[in-house]
């Protein structure tokens, strides 16, 4: 979107850096939260002027994230992407600075060696590729792209079954990457290295999963979907509207919210507006998102 809303966390050996694709996203609550009125932030003052509107509407951003580790460049999710043909008129032949963005750090697409995808929906694959004279060719030609087997699978039997999602960014998006032979079908406990792992975050989609970081002390999650925005830190029980399993992603919400409430892990929301991350703090009887 632009250099300036580049954001690095330090997290021990760990740089995480996100790239903004698509900047304050403004959209209604019920989006993140099914059938929720936008009287329901008024619940949450905390959330406001950051994360929502005075008048209840949501801000989100649509961000991937690199991760430097010594000598290691790793893309967690990679946005929506250039050039394609979207379910959403928005999001259809959108033009970006992405790559730019990569750039500006010093990273070219040839210097990242693992890509991550949290799960396969088309706002977290798109730069998995590019077109090049009317081709779609793998981005980072270089790496390894980490795709749960389960995930894939599911996707697959959707478009074979003509499902209930959209899935025409599987054939410019996945299908290239697979057909090159730069895939690697991980199971959800996988590890990326020793400091990153994987961590099991079901219900959005049938094998979504988050990222662990834990260096010199310190840890943080990258949530991918798992949460969209952060009034699902106050409210994590209520069903999401874009979970394929709802009462699932509340369980897994519920659970992720207590297992690190009050705790020094660093979240990061993979759609979180700026400041993008925080801890889950006390908040009368119930927890919210606190600023670094």
């Amino acid at each position: 979107m632009a250099i300036e809303h580049l954001r690095t966390w330090k997290v021990g050996r760990i740089e995480v850096t996100r790239i903004v694709e698509v900047w304050k996203w403004e959209d209604d609550i019920w989006m993140a939260l099914h059938e929720a009125r936008p009287e329901i932030v008024a619940t949450q003052p905390w959330l406001v002027p950051d994360y929502c509107t005075p008048e209840g509407r949501m801000f989100l951003n649509f961000q991937a994230f690199v991760l430097k580790i010594g000598s290691r460049r790793i893309m967690i999710d990679t946005c929506i992407g250039a050039d394609r043909e979207r379910e959403f008129p928005v999001f259809t032949h959108m033009r970006t600075t992405f790559l730019e963005d990569l750039a500006s750090l010093g990273i070219q697409p040839t210097d990242i060696d693992t890509v991550l995808c949290t799960h396969l929906h088309f706002d977290h694959v798109g730069w998995n590729t590019h077109l090049v004279d009317g081709k779609w060719v793998p981005t980072f030609p270089n790496a390894r792209y980490l795709f749960s087997r389960k995930e894939y699978d599911h996707w697959l039997m959707l478009r074979d079954t003509g499902g209930y999602h959209g899935i025409n960014h599987l054939a410019d998006a996945v299908d290239p990457v697979v057909e090159a032979g730069l895939v690697d079908f991980i199971s959800h406990d996988h590890r990326i290295c020793d400091e990153i792992r994987l961590l099991p975050t079901p219900g959005h989609t049938p094998d979504h999963v988050s990222v662990h970081l834990s260096s010199a002390g310190q840890e943080a999650v990258i949530t991918g979907d798992m949460m969209h925005h952060p009034i699902q830190v106050a409210l994590p029980e209520h069903p999401a509207t874009y979970d394929m399993d709802r009462p699932r992603g509340a369980a897994t919400r519920s659970e992720f919210v207590k297992r690190f409430r009050g705790t020094p892990t660093l979240i990061i929301g993979s759609h979180f507006a700026e400041p993008g991350a925080g801890y889950i703090v006390p908040d009368g009887g119930g927890w919210k998102l606190q600023k670094p």
